[in-house]
């Protein structure tokens, strides 16, 4: 069958769509651990990410006028700011912590809420998530929602009114990959809202098996930021997310237990 220009576009328009707005990229980027403003600039840049992360407590967007400001070098006018409640252990801080990026950032009411529960693991602390979580969307927020790989737990974050539900493939910033692919996928099977994997891709082959098992994007910083060529990195889990994004949608072969010869014998004119 010929493939047409009708066939390629829809092959390729593959966008990814949060809380009604489309993205062309399927990588989200934190902006933290970076040596300076200006690798963090160019890793970004180089990832090719459309939406950033902020950890509102920990970076300044406004709050301290005599500081450098991430907001002059990754300019919200280009990307979609996505603040976040890192360092936030109760509902009540993630709340304020939310409120606070609102304030600083004219109204935005995108967000991703985490409320940890563990400095050890930096585990999420369920209760207090759904708590957080229930109380922000009733304010107006679009919560993407950071937890754990429970089935259970995303489905009711999802029912809830979260926008993305971004489970965890390790502890945050651990680098240790996807632990637990069985309970990612059971997620992405039953999801409603967009999957995203959020904490433990430490390299390139990590991002394209999320990917593969069919979340919708993933969310990483110290894979990038803690590589010994941050930028170098990035472009590689630009690729890789790219990569692992159309093995998916292609459909892998089956795994047989025997191999088969690439040029059947069936058919053959001897």
């Amino acid at each position: 069958m010929a493939v047409t220009a009708e066939t390629i576009r829809k092959t390729t328009n593959d966008p990814l769509v949060i809380a009604g707005r489309s993205y062309t990229s399927r990588l989200l980027v934190g902006t933290g651990k970076y040596k300076d403003l200006d690798q963090t600039r160019r890793a970004v840049e180089a990832s090719g990410a459309q939406i950033i992360t902020i950890a509102v407590r920990r970076t300044n967007i406004g709050q301290n006028p005599d500081e450098p400001n991430l907001t002059e070098i990754l300019p919200p006018s280009k990307y979609t700011y996505l603040p976040n409640t890192a360092g936030c252990y109760s509902a009540e801080d993630a709340i304020r912590t939310c409120r606070l990026a609102r304030e600083l950032l004219d109204g935005h009411d995108l967000v991703k809420l985490e409320v940890l529960g563990s400095e050890k693991t930096l585990y999420p602390d369920i209760p207090q998530t759904l708590s957080a979580a229930e109380t922000l969307i009733a304010d107006g927020f679009k919560v993407m929602v950071y937890t754990n790989d429970d089935p259970i737990v995303a489905r009711r974050f999802a029912e809830m009114g979260c926008v993305a539900v971004m489970p965890l493939a390790a502890p945050i910033g651990s680098g240790l990959g996807i632990r637990n692919p069985y309970n990612i996928r059971f997620i992405v099977e039953e999801a409603t809202v967009p999957v995203l994997v959020d904490a433990g891709v430490g390299t390139a082959s990590d991002a394209a098996i999320a990917m593969e098992l069919g979340c919708d994007g993933v969310l990483m910083n110290t894979a990038i930021a803690a590589a010994q060529n941050p930028v170098l990195m990035a472009q590689a889990m630009k690729k890789a997310v790219e990569a692992g994004r159309e093995a998916y949608r292609a459909g892998r072969m089956p795994r047989k237990q025997y191999g088969s010869p690439s040029s059947p014998l069936g058919g053959t004119f001897f």
